[in-house]
């Protein structure tokens, strides 16, 4: 099994590298040697290789940088994985891509499914949307993730910002009226190494991939300092004490249970995989 994975750099791609080996030959690319942003040069990397399978866990992931660069958004986040479809569905491959919970409002009271219509809020949002609906659009065979809140031990994460700003500072505010389950880079990585295997084959369609439980930004936070053991003060406040360029969803959580019957997929509480990360960090 030849295995195509972009963004190799990146948080998920990261933990992809090793998930991955298990199923056969991985082929790794970062920015300098596949650029989402030019077609060019995703259309001769995918006919140079000639994989199996394609993973797909590059993306533009600016949230609110993506207000002021919309098109660099669309062209990564929305075109790009149109053209990686195209070339899958030449080659008869399977596409794998990821996706967020920021294609939904944000307004509805419980857990989003799989059946429910999108709205996307934000730019990014939007942009993520549009590279769903091009992967569906081409007819390839095509698994599409869709997860939230996603940290790990490398890049740039909220897990990472709150420890940096917890040893600066006796005090932090975060926002405690956004909810979802944050998500390490770990699970995602297992979860779709599992998704893989050849007794899972055949089926497209979009997943939803998220920790279970549920928490707020806040809870989060809290939950970050207790376990580093940092004696910080976490305070709630509201999203509207703490505007951002883009607006965000209130409600992020996503219904898993169409991921756990297809797969058999056992997805841990957001809370080990807090706890897993933290273990990796301190250990180096």
């Amino acid at each position: 099994m030849r295995i195509l994975l972009t963004g190799k750099n990146g948080q998920v791609g990261w933990e992809l590298q090793r998930a991955l080996s298990s199923l056969g030959e991985v082929i790794v690319c970062d920015r300098s040697e596949l650029d989402l942003a030019n077609p060019d040069q995703i259309v001769a990397v995918v006919r140079e290789t000639k994989p199996q399978i394609i993973v797909n866990a590059a993306a533009y992931t600016a949230v609110d940088k993506a207000e002021s660069e919309p098109e660099l958004a669309h062209a990564i986040n929305g075109r790009a994985p149109g053209i990686l479809a195209d070339e899958a569905k030449k080659l008869g491959a399977l596409l794998v891509h990821y996706s967020t919970d920021y294609v939904f409002d944000g307004t509805k009271a419980g857990p989003y499914t799989e059946e429910d219509v999108p709205n996307p809020v934000s730019v990014y949002g939007q942009t993520k949307l549009e590279g769903e609906q091009a992967v569906q659009n081409s007819g390839c065979h095509h698994l599409i993730f869709r997860t939230s809140w996603v940290y790990g031990p490398r890049g740039k994460n909220f897990l990472l910002t709150i420890l940096r700003m917890a040893k600066e500072r006796d005090e932090v505010r975060i926002v405690d009226d956004q909810k979802g389950a944050p998500t390490s880079s770990t699970l995602i990585a297992h979860a779709t190494a599992q998704a893989l295997r050849p007794e899972n084959s055949g089926t497209s369609g979009i997943y939803h991939l998220t920790a279970a439980g549920t928490t707020s930004w806040h809870g989060f936070a809290e939950a970050i300092v207790s376990q580093a053991n940092l004696p910080t003060k976490v305070v709630p406040i509201t999203s509207a004490e703490y505007p951002t360029p883009a607006h965000r969803p209130s409600n992020s959580v996503l219904d898993t249970s169409l991921l756990q019957r297809r797969f058999g997929i056992v997805l841990e509480p957001w809370q080990a995989g807090l706890k897993n990360c933290l273990r990796t960090l301190v250990s180096g």
